[in-house]
């Protein structure tokens, strides 16, 4: 037999079983790295990456995702079936190996995947052990195979239920609601954003998410199709579709340097943020990494050049940064690498050496080709980086006067924050309090040892569509800076944040529960995410839910925070029942802030998270940017849930 028959067998011997999982389900947040919805979604992502990696070595063209209406959930791909043979050093069928051990799988054998997402030995083991029950079918030599387990253990040996021409794996899981302190309910849209990232970053592959428990005007199960033809071009368009192109078409490539796979698409925009998203093997790695840094230099090392050679910087008094290339920029940078090297178990920064400048390389040929090719365009971006120097300029000046007024450089807290008694920053709380009003209620209420107040006064600036040195110079903002204690800003990247001063860890955003509440909630996650985002990445923030109604009947009194808990109060109260709608929390009196909103016994508050960076770009630049059509179909759809989950 050949050498490269040989390898491109996949059999039974081509699993090789790491270890064992006996405390898989002791310790599961070392596996999935939480036990709350996070964790609970990312079983999905775990089996879906088994089928991509079917699809990147060119074995899968079609992934099924569906929710069912019990919210267990299916998986199923038309790759080539894993193997069903006997394992010779498990004496078990390859089937059963890596449906029920760590780290076992065809992708630690370098001859049946080259690259694959999962190389951290995770993988459909961890959700098999994760899970109450969960059924395995594979289409596989003309029969249907299958197994089932209950908590990671093989109910009976795999057998044969049927014949079939069709390939592929089908994967049923029901997450064990005795691991997760979460309700077994997947979302929808959590699920939905990240089937449509999938789809963009492998081009070619129908992915299909269907959701059981709920049906269409007509009658249909909801029901969506991802297949992109373009991939990352296509991304790009997606993101960007809200905000305004500053040069009509968006630069990509696609080939391969020093032996790695590396695509990239990017575009301008008139935004003031820079939006960069960087993906290996599927993997998206916010924090960067050698890929990134790689895009960074080839990116501003071909369009300094460019613009020295063009004349145009020749009245500039002041040297341009590399932030200022990347202002109004949106980027998706993928690379596949067979051995990546992340840093920690989270795989959120790549640390490979080789792939910085196969990845600089493969931009600086990108961008010259477009730029000697497409003239006027690239005068375009070059006068948009000058403008973004100057106003750079500009932003360090309103910086420093932001910087002189924090509590690290003597200038004291704001006046009209209430601070509180208490100094460890993980014991004290800070509520940004929609108005002086309701601000002077929340000061009344609060436990003056470890909660502060800071009213905010009307709608503070959208940064959305506000040039740096205008956000720095607002008034509220800079309250906002100096109250928490951070410093911001260097040269080289003038919204770096130093949290080590970081007043308070928890920051409760305390609004109206109304459409100017709501409003004003935006605009400060929009602040916060655009120029604090590792508070939104670190869990500091959050959103408080005051209650909706108080309905009373003589001597008896309860709360409701939504319509469907007035309705049942109103049942169990009869009639004669009066019914009180907050408005607004000036509404309440201290006693009643402080027992329904504040007092940490009894309140609800929603943790701000980032399920999918790219998404939540998206969604803030849509709600608040000039593009009415699609933030009015947004919140149409979103309305009555009365929260937006990013």
């Amino acid at each position: 037999m050949s050498e490269e028959i040989k390898k491109d067998q996949y059999s039974a011997d081509s699993i090789q079983a790491l270890e064992g999982m006996e405390h898989v389900r002791m310790r599961p947040s070392m596996y999935i790295g939480d036990v709350s919805t996070r964790g609970l979604h990312h079983l999905v992502y775990e089996v879906v990456d088994n089928s991509i990696d079917e699809a990147m070595a060119g074995h899968c063209d079609r992934i099924d995702v569906i929710i069912n209406e019990d919210n267990s959930l299916s998986v199923k791909d038309n790759g080539r079936g894993i193997p069903v043979g006997l394992h010779k050093k498990e004496g078990v069928s390859a089937l059963e190996v890596v449906m029920t051990k760590i780290g076992a799988g065809g992708k630690f054998d370098k001859d049946s995947y080259k690259v694959s997402g999962g190389l951290h030995g995770v993988g459909v083991s961890v959700v098999n052990a994760l899970s109450n029950h969960l059924t395995a079918t594979v289409y596989r030599e003309g029969k249907i195979w299958q197994q089932e387990y209950e908590r990671g253990k093989a109910l009976y040996p795999v057998k044969v239920v049927g014949e079939s021409d069709e390939t592929g794996t089908m994967v049923t899981f029901k997450a064990d609601d005795s691991i997760f302190q979460t309700e077994i309910d997947y979302s929808y849209d959590t699920l939905a954003a990240r089937m449509r990232e999938l789809s963009f970053l492998n081009q070619g592959i129908t992915i299909t998410l269907t959701d059981k428990r709920n049906k269409d005007d007509e009658g249909n199960f909801i029901h969506e199709e991802y297949y992109s033809k373009e991939g990352l071009k296509e991304f790009v368009e997606y993101l960007d579709a809200t905000r305004e192109q500053l040069i009509k078409d968006v630069i990509s490539m696609e080939g391969e340097k020093n032996g790695i796979p590396v695509e990239v698409a990017m575009t301008y925009n008139t935004s003031f943020t820079e939006n960069l998203h960087s993906y290996v093997n599927n993997i998206n790695t916010h924090e960067g990494g050698t890929h990134l840094s790689g895009f960074r230099r080839g990116l501003t090392h071909t369009l300094k050049k460019y613009a020295e050679n063009s004349g145009m910087l020749s009245k500039l008094k002041f040297d341009i940064s590399g932030d200022d290339f990347r202002e109004g920029l949106t980027a998706i940078i993928s690379v596949k690498v067979a051995e990546p090297q992340f840093e920690g178990q989270t795989k959120t920064k790549l640390g490979n050496k080789e792939v910085s400048s196969a990845v600089s390389q493969s931009v600086s040929e990108m961008l010259t080709n477009y730029l000697e090719e497409n003239p006027d365009d690239a005068k375009i971006i070059v006068q948009k980086v000058i403008l973004a120097a100057q106003a750079r300029h500009a932003a360090s000046k309103a910086r420093e006067m932001v910087q002189r007024k924090t509590v690290m450089s003597g200038g004291g807290l704001p006046g009209k924050l209430a601070d509180c008694a208490w100094s460890d920053p993980e014991k004290c709380e800070l509520f940004l309090v929609e108005g002086d009003s309701a601000g002077g209620t929340a000061k009344q209420g609060r436990d003056r040892n470890f909660q502060a107040i800071l009213p905010l006064r009307g709608k503070i600036l959208n940064v959305e569509k506000a040039m740096q040195h205008k956000v720095f110079e607002n008034e509220e903002i800079k309250s906002m800076y100096t109250a928490l204690g951070v410093s911001i800003g260097t040269e080289e990247d003038p919204r770096a944040l130093n949290l080590s001063k970081l007043r308070y860890h928890k920051i409760v955003i305390m609004t109206d529960a109304d459409v100017d509440g709501s409003h004003i909630a935006t605009l400060i996650l929009t602040f916060f995410f655009r120029y604090m985002k590792e508070l939104v990445e670190n869990g500091n923030i959050y959103i408080a839910a005051p209650p909706l109604y108080l309905i009373k009947k003589g001597a008896k009194k309860k709360y409701a925070w939504s319509d469907a808990e007035r309705d049942e109060i109103l049942n169990e109260f009869g009639q004669g029942a009066s019914i009180q709608r907050y408005k607004g929390l000036g509404e309440m009196n201290a006693e009643q802030l402080w027992s329904t909103t504040m007092n940490p016994e009894f309140r609800m508050m929603r943790q701000v998270s980032i399920d999918n960076g790219t998404e939540a770009d998206r969604v803030f630049s849509m709600l608040m940017g000039d593009d009415v059509p699609p933030r009015r179909d947004f919140i149409e759809k979103h309305a009555v849930y009365a929260n937006i989950d990013i």
